[in-house]
């Protein structure tokens, strides 16, 4: 199992360089951060930085989506940084959530992201696509090459992982919903005479190592309130009787809405209505052995990478006990 760090951009963008090349150090092979250049920073202006500050480091968005940029742009980015580092970049994409709301737009359809998947591959490895009309290739790019990773969490966008992407984000761990996914996303993949074994598995929640658990729990609660905006969608969607899993809709009940000043933050007020039990199933807590029992569990569902979100107040500590303690157990 692979293992990386996901992080806000928030400034100043030398502590999200510095905290990325310590991770490296401590084992961690993919340094992730959000994409939502109002909320934060510019991530791509960042990941230069990154990749000139370590050696092996995988970097990209977890997620960027169709709409922030013109397709040739997102891929000229990677292409530049593949150019300049050699390949190591990842494009993790969406639907769009909070870069797209904090603007007054909607996230994207499907249909738009699956063009835009498969152009931005398509210009970012040399070759030409079709773009608003025209025939367009990025003429300097040489041996580019990008994986694009999708997150999904319903049926229909499952359905596309498995026909089109290269990995699967889920950002909740909790292992019936992992199960489930996973399976679906390698059902549709068989469906269309893809090998499902070559679609990377990547898990990606808060982990938090330490005693403490009732500390942990309300600087964690926030990500509940984050995946929960994605359920909304599916719910209106689907219904609360539809064929998502009850694991996954049933405790956004209680919501009220969200305000997207807070998101991704510790202490957020708009995720009051997250039980501690979502937060026990979602992310990671306790002491590293509970860690290590939670990750095993993954890892035989399939999962290839664990990412860790690092928003809260032990940023360092889980640093150091992932890679005093954990990756190792998981790594060849």
């Amino acid at each position: 199992m692979d293992f990386g760090v996901v992080l806000q951009t928030d400034p100043p963008a030398r502590e999200v360089v510095r905290l990325l090349r310590e991770a490296e150090g401590r084992g961690f092979r993919y340094g992730w951060t959000f994409d939502s250049c109002v909320l934060w920073q510019e991530p791509f202006v960042i990941y230069s930085q990154i990749l000139a500050q370590t050696s092996n480091m995988i970097v990209g968005p977890m997620v960027t989506n169709p709409s922030t940029r013109d397709w040739s742009v997102t891929a000229s980015l990677f292409a530049t940084l593949n150019d300049m580092f050699g390949n190591r970049t990842v494009c993790g994409i969406g639907r769009g959530d909070s870069a797209r709301r904090v603007i007054g737009q909607q996230p994207a359809s499907l249909a738009v992201l699956a063009d835009s998947m498969h152009v931005i591959r398509e210009l970012a490895e040399g070759r030409e696509a079709m773009l608003h009309g025209a025939a367009v290739r990025i003429p300097w790019v040489r041996d580019g090459r990008l994986e694009i990773w999708m997150a999904a969490y319903g049926p229909k966008a499952l359905k596309l992982v498995g026909e089109q992407a290269d990995g699967f984000i889920l950002q909740t761990a909790d292992p019936a919903i992992a199960r489930w996914t996973i399976e679906s996303v390698r059902e549709a993949a068989r469906a269309v005479g893809r090998d499902p074994g070559g679609i990377t598995m990547c898990v990606a929640a808060p982990a938090y190592v330490g005693d403490d658990l009732a500390h942990q729990r309300d600087q964690l609660r926030w990500f509940g309130g984050m995946v929960g905006n994605h359920v909304a969608d599916l719910v209106a969607r689907y219904g609360e009787s539809g064929s998502v899993p009850r694991e996954l809709t049933d405790y956004i009940k209680g919501r009220e809405g969200y305000d997207y000043a807070h998101h991704g933050k510790a202490g957020n007020p708009s995720t009051d209505f997250v039980p501690d039990e979502i937060v026990d199933r979602f992310c990671l807590l306790g002491p590293a052995a509970a860690h290590v029992d939670r990750l095993a569990e993954l890892a035989d569902l399939g999962v290839d990478q664990f990412a860790v979100y690092l928003m809260h107040d032990a940023r360092e500590e889980t640093l150091a006990a992932y890679g005093d303690e954990i990756i190792s157990k998981f790594t060849r």
